[in-house]
């Protein structure tokens, strides 16, 4: 399952009042998509020196994939 499936699903659940208007499930993901896609990226690691700065690294990259929805969410 891709994120942008799930926030869509959970908008869809939600009391948004937008949530009738055409498209604007896919306007709020689009936003916080662009959020979270903003948050991950400022917390990579310029220049990993260690296991754990590579490792995060690593966990981060995963993460802004999903974001993206090159890579399916884990089960």
């Amino acid at each position: 399952m891709k994120l942008s499936e799930v926030l869509t699903a959970s908008i869809q659940k939600s009391e948004i009042p937008l949530r009738y208007e055409p498209g604007a499930e896919e306007s709020v993901v689009t936003q916080v998509r662009d959020v979270l896609r903003v948050w991950l990226v400022a917390h990579l690691p310029e220049n990993p020196r260690g296991d754990f700065d590579y490792g995060r690294k690593a966990v981060l990259e995963q993460m802004l994939e999903e974001v993206e929805d090159a890579r399916d969410l884990p089960e």
